[in-house]
């Protein structure tokens, strides 16, 4: 089951691996990134920012779906990490819309970046994605940290 799906460019790091993870009840991680999952050097960093008593999970963002919608997650209180708002679109599209929040943790600015909060940069496109998801009924909400009062995006 997945506790919470979010969007953070840095992926696994310590607001996630002990904020997120403790406040959501997970015990697994997964990490959907298609570059990571056929890199080692990342890898090995994202394993070191893993809370102990965590089951870590790498994988690409299309075998995500597989085992997501195969059921042989549902064993599991997932925390799932994407880097875009792109990758959390697929992979709700991709499992059906079963994925019903998805939290907007950072997105670091770029060229043709709106700023929408203090780690939340997207581009019209993106925008336009999270629109789309919000009235196929995800909850689509700013919130760096689980202390922090939740920003609906709008």
């Amino acid at each position: 089951m997945i506790e919470l799906l979010r969007v953070d460019h840095r992926l696994l790091h310590g607001q996630v691996a002990v904020a997120w993870f403790g406040s959501v009840g997970a015990n697994t991680i997964l990490v959907a990134n298609d570059s990571v999952s056929g890199d080692e050097f990342r890898k090995s960093a994202i394993r070191l920012a893993k809370p102990d008593h965590a089951k870590l999970v790498m994988k690409s963002i299309d075998d995500s779906i597989k085992a997501i919608n195969s059921g042989v997650t549902d064993k599991y209180k997932m925390l799932v990490v994407v880097e875009s708002v792109a990758d959390a679109k697929k992979l709700i599209e991709g499992t059906n819309n079963s994925i019903k929040s998805l939290n907007l943790g950072g997105t670091k600015p770029r060229e043709g970046t709106k700023n929408f909060s203090k780690t939340i940069n997207l581009t019209d496109d993106e925008v336009s994605a999270l629109r789309k998801l919000k009235s196929e009924g995800t909850d689509v909400y700013i919130q760096q940290v689980p202390n922090e009062s939740r920003q609906e995006f709008n």
